[in-house]
């Protein structure tokens, strides 16, 4: 593959630099809420379910409290028994729901969770990084749309020549990638989290933006892992959310789980320093990890899971629509 680097020197110059100067505030904004509690509701409705089908499964992602965000109630709203159960390979909460024949022709789910998220800054912090969330194995390896050889080692290789410390060559990694990817969900691939083609074509959603992040990261190194969840309108109080959100971490002795934004970034350049080591609090976290394992098992392993899985017979099941909002409570 033939592909210019010309930018790189001034990008870790850049990156390097900022370092030092990179706000206090996630957003660069002082008067962005540091705080937000609301409650989100996850609705899931399954539509014709095929007449003489023996077996339905549904698994729902769960936010849980960690240390940036509190889920302070859970409502699970389901004409169906359920079960909580755990994903195998990154521990990820789920509600799990099943039934056998006779199945009704429609299932309604709803989900709703009132959760109080914080913006933090890890950088420059006086905690130190908890113990008990350090990187696994998993971390520093390959998942399959993301591989750490080839095109991506070589761009981060490239990328990080000059940089000495894990932090630095953590910064120069997204600095790259901010400055070089494009914000764009034409064309078709986009949105799988497909390294290889983000690092060729150069444009996509977050899930692009920080799945070559996570490859360079790893071929570096650097224990990296991918995130998911959902965006809150930073100027509104309530509302329909349209779609997931991702961003990713790094992990750098010292300071811990790096957070980065790279897409909500490159859209927003004001806040390019602040999503370096920073997160503001419009956001909701549902899931960590790549290839993921459900419990109970599903048909296949998953690329990532926010959205409602649904098999009907163990085949993935499409006649599914679902639904995002939220509203500020407490306010």
């Amino acid at each position: 593959m033939s592909r210019s680097l010309a930018v790189t020197c001034a990008v870790l110059a850049a990156g390097l630099a900022a370092l030092a100067a990179a706000p206090a505030a996630p957003g660069g904004d002082p008067g962005a809420a540091a705080t937000r509690t609301f409650r989100f509701t996850y609705t899931v409705a399954v539509r014709d379910i095929p007449a003489g089908a023996r077996r339905l499964s549904i698994w729902v992602p769960v936010p849980e409290t960690d240390p940036h965000q509190e889920v302070l109630d859970l409502v699970v709203r389901s004409p169906l028994e359920y079960s909580f159960t755990r994903e195998h390979r990154y521990g990820n909460r789920l509600l799990h729901l099943a039934a056998n024949a006779p199945l009704p022709d429609s299932i309604d789910l709803k989900l709703e969770a009132v959760v109080a998220r914080r913006a933090y800054r890890v950088l420059g912090a006086k905690s130190r990084p908890a113990e008990n969330d350090r990187p696994a194995p998993r971390d520093l390896g390959p998942d399959a749309l993301v591989p750490i050889d080839g095109e991506i080692a070589a761009t981060a290789r490239e990328v990080t020549k000059g940089a000495r410390t894990p932090l630095e060559k953590a910064r120069a990694i997204y600095e790259y990638v901010t400055s070089t990817m494009h914000y764009d969900k034409s064309g078709q691939g986009w949105g799988r989290g497909d390294a290889i083609r983000a690092c060729d074509v150069r444009r996509g959603n977050c899930t692009d933006f920080h799945s070559l992040i996570i490859g360079m990261a790893r071929s570096c190194k650097i224990p990296a892992r991918f995130v998911i969840g959902f965006p809150l309108p930073e100027d509104q109080k309530q509302g329909a959310i349209p779609g997931y959100h991702c961003w990713a971490e790094m992990y750098v002795e010292g300071i811990g789980w790096l957070p980065v934004d790279s897409s909500e970034a490159s859209k927003h350049p004001e806040k390019r320093g602040a999503f370096f080591g920073g997160l503001d609090a419009n956001r909701v976290e549902f899931t960590r990890g790549r290839d993921l394992e459900l419990e109970p098992p599903a048909s296949e392993r998953l690329n990532f899971l926010v959205y409602p899985r649904v098999e009907v017979d163990g085949v993935v099941y499409t006649g599914v629509a679902q639904s995002f909002s939220f509203a500020e409570v407490g306010t």
